[in-house]
């Protein structure tokens, strides 16, 4: 019986190994990777432009939500358009810009602050969007999609093969609950 019992457990086990997070947890882990990444590249942009490290993002920790958000909807919404450059462009432009708006209007009348303003840019409309930012989104959307969502998508798959199932979800409860917490924290913070 114990020997049977044993072998049970390494199987069991086993299976438990090939259990991979549903696509629902997987784009949690694709919103966290991402908005770190657009908070790493804000802070370095702002390191480098300014000399001296700035806070960036609306959020206390390192993340800015809008760049986690954006990564989604290209994946969900315009992963369709790979390799299809002039479509994925005009798409992504349009898109982002019409985002960018809502996001800082939103902002804007929920707390009375500008987390960014595009006002001295050529052809903006309200400081909140501008013609630069609307191209800018196009070709960020055609690398997204074309290199950097496939790469990433392929070493996350590797990565994750490595870790057990169940810490995996223990991660992503961990940093749910972590952003959620610093988002409620910041509104509070912001809305004072």
């Amino acid at each position: 019986m114990g020997k049977h019992s044993t072998r049970k457990q390494l199987i069991l086990t086993k299976d438990l190994r090939k259990i991979r997070l549903n696509r629902f947890q997987t784009y949690i882990l694709y919103f966290f990777i991402f908005a770190f990444m657009g908070w790493l590249m804000e802070t370095l942009y702002a390191l480098f432009t300014l000399g001296h490290f700035v806070k960036r993002g609306f959020l206390y920790g390192p993340l800015c939500p809008i760049y986690g958000y954006g990564a989604l909807m290209l994946i969900l919404f315009l992963d369709k358009y790979k390799h299809k450059n002039l479509q994925l462009f005009i798409h992504a432009a349009i898109i982002f810009s019409a985002f960018e708006y809502l996001v800082s209007f939103g902002l804007d009348a929920l707390f009375s602050m500008h987390w960014w303003d595009y006002t001295g840019e050529f052809m903006n409309l309200n400081g909140r969007i501008s013609i630069f930012y609307s191209f800018a989104w196009g070709i960020i959307a055609i690398l997204f999609i074309n290199h950097a969502y496939p790469f990433l998508k392929k070493k996350l798959n590797w990565i994750l093969s490595k870790i057990p199932y169940m810490m995996q979800t223990t991660i992503i409860k961990l940093f749910s609950s972590i952003f959620i917490i610093d988002t409620i924290a910041s509104c509070i913070r912001y809305l004072n």
